[in-house]
């Protein structure tokens, strides 16, 4: 978690003002990865009661403008924001508990990420999500039982 000192230098970095509730919401994103706009004013609240939901609305967006925060938003879901940002990483959403887990970039042949060149089209970026059940969720889901035996013919 960077000090507060170097979440004001990030601010001054990106020709941003600095104030207390930009600090509060950039250090609320450092700290709950993947965090959607409800938990981010949570946190903020506790330090800066009198935060408007707004505001929070409000500097989110100009810190993903700016290039300080990620803001992803899977199929279906809120938008979340992150501070893992310029390094293309994918994310891993469970379908049962919702979690969000950071997959770094996919290395090798990706033949899936190596598009077609329509027209120049120069891709510098590609936004993959995975998927599937979290290991926590897949431990706690019921086992199918085997198919039932059937009855003896007499």
């Amino acid at each position: 978690m960077p000090s507060t000192d170097e979440l004001t230098s990030a601010l001054r970095s990106a020709d941003l003002r600095v104030t207390r509730p930009r600090v509060a919401v950039l250090e609320a994103v450092h700290q709950n990865p993947h965090a959607d706009t409800d938990r981010v004013l949570t946190q903020v609240r506790t330090e800066l009661p009198s935060v408007s939901r707004q505001a929070v609305y409000d500097i989110l967006a100009a810190f993903t403008t700016a290039g300080l925060i990620r803001r992803i938003q899977p199929a279906g879901t809120f938008a979340r924001y992150e501070a893992r940002v310029g390094d293309n990483h994918h994310h891993a959403v469970c379908r049962v508990c919702g979690s969000i887990t950071d997959i770094d970039c996919a290395t090798g042949q990706t033949p899936c990420l190596d598009g077609p060149d329509p027209d120049g089209f120069t891709v510098d970026e590609a936004e993959v999500i995975y998927w599937g059940t979290c290991a926590r969720c897949a431990t706690q889901l019921p086992r199918e039982d085997p198919a039932p035996a059937q009855p003896e013919r007499i």
